[in-house]
């Protein structure tokens, strides 16, 4: 338990990793905590295109940018998957109700594909690798990463994570005070402003003075400008040229 404890409270997103592969025996403890992940109705609406090809790695970092991509010994994309449900419908001539034209239909792939994902990192740290989640392989160009990993119709990525042998190990991240983070029986309905107000000053703090790079970034300020940039995506339409035509 301690072991655990210790897992979860000193967890860091690591971007630098050595060249060394990842070890069979990881790699398959990998593999099984995602293969037993908990998902709705045990419909496993999710798959996972493990990358460790070098060239097919260098094209999406250079539609990403994201440096991890390219250097990570593994880079796995968790994606919704409503394809192989229907494949076996048809071979069993059932009828496919339109569960993906639902927005019920589209959380619930999210959430499978990112129970697996959190799975999958917690099976990698535990076997002494880092890890890195990368959601920019979402939007970064959708249908062209679409077309790289060949996804067919009912599939789309949710996110993606790098993994491999670490090279640096970060400071931990301040997160939230478990009293803004998890809620007692209902919604707080006191004045957490405060809080949040002292949250946003540590975290300006930690940014100033982390080791490696330094930034002047706040917390509220900083995420706001990625909520800015992101109405810039599209990715209604990509989904629905996925097959998954929301309607309500």
């Amino acid at each position: 338990m301690e072991k655990i404890k210790e897992l979860f409270e000193a967890r860091t997103s690591v971007r630098r990793y050595e060249r060394e592969a990842i070890p069979a025996e990881a790699l398959e403890t990998i593999y099984a905590a995602i293969r037993n992940t908990p998902t709705s109705y045990n419909g496993q609406q999710f798959s996972v295109i493990d990358i460790s090809d070098q060239a097919l790695k260098e094209e999406l970092y250079a539609i990403t940018n994201q440096k991890q991509i390219k250097t990570c010994n593994h880079f796995m994309m968790f994606c919704a998957d409503y394809n192989k449900i229907d494949t076996l419908a048809k071979l069993k001539n059932l009828e496919i109700p339109d569960f993906k034209g639902t927005m019920d239909g589209v959380m619930v792939g999210i959430i499978d594909a990112a129970l697996a994902m959190e799975n999958a990192l917690v099976a990698a740290i535990s076997c002494g690798l880092g890890c890195c989640c990368v959601g920019y392989a979402r939007t970064a160009s959708p249908e062209k990463i679409a077309e790289l990993l060949k996804l067919p119709k009912g599939v789309f990525v949710v996110c993606g994570m790098a993994i491999g042998v670490p090279r640096e190990h970060p400071d931990v991240k301040p997160k939230q005070s478990a009293a803004l983070m998890i809620h007692q029986n209902h919604y707080r309905t006191d004045d957490i402003a405060p809080e949040l107000k002292d949250y946003d000053t540590q975290v300006s703090e930690y940014n100033r003075t982390r080791s490696g790079g330094t930034t002047e970034n706040d917390w509220c300020a900083h995420i706001l400008g990625y909520y800015q940039e992101a109405l810039s995506y599209r990715m209604l339409d990509y989904i629905k040229g996925q097959g998954f035509d929301v309607k309500k």
